[in-house]
């Protein structure tokens, strides 16, 4: 264990100075790529902002309004039907949106249910399992000037969809 501390302490400055070092052997001028570099990023990060601010307070009205309680009470029946515990659709809800958001909601989830219970594996399988599909294609796509994401968010829903669809099979079965 005192030899993964130590490395572990020790990999990323080793990798660092690997790279200052290859860099300086190859003639490269490593400060002013360094400098070229994090220009590229404040670009990039000046473009993505409105992307950002306008996934952020959408999902904070989402949450923040009370909707997201409303919708789960709503779908509690339906829930019921497919064997689906309500506590976790907050979590399928948000995690598409928001993995800081998706992770508080999983967070809440163990600490009220408990890690080895049948809804806190489902909530973190399908935390593991699922992306923030939305998040993704407003940042990425926004970086790059996509305007037309066609089949995009389709085929990301829909395999967030069988995440978490496996994610409550599966962990069925491994309760049982």
């Amino acid at each position: 264990m005192a030899l993964i501390s130590i490395l572990s302490s020790w990999l990323i400055p080793l990798f660092v100075a690997t790279v200052l070092l290859a860099g300086w052997l190859r003639g490269v001028a490593v400060f002013d790529e360094f400098i070229e570099g994090s220009k590229e990023g404040l670009k990039v990060t000046i473009t993505l902002l409105p992307y950002l601010v306008s996934m952020i307070i959408a999902i904070e009205i989402l949450s923040a309004s009370g909707a997201l309680d409303a919708l789960t009470n709503l779908l509690a029946p339906l829930l019921a039907w497919v064997n689906w515990p309500k506590e976790i659709l907050p979590l399928a809800l948000l995690r598409p949106m928001s993995n800081s958001g998706s992770l508080a909601v999983t967070a809440d989830i163990l600490r009220r249910f408990g890690p080895d219970s049948y809804v806190g594996l489902v909530a973190s399988t399908m935390q593991g399992s699922t992306d923030t599909t939305l998040f993704i294609i407003t940042v990425y796509f926004g970086a790059v000037g996509i305007k037309k994401i066609r089949h995009a968010l389709w085929a990301g829903l829909i395999a967030d969809l069988a995440a978490m669809l496996a994610s409550l099979v599966f962990c069925r079965l491994l309760v049982v």
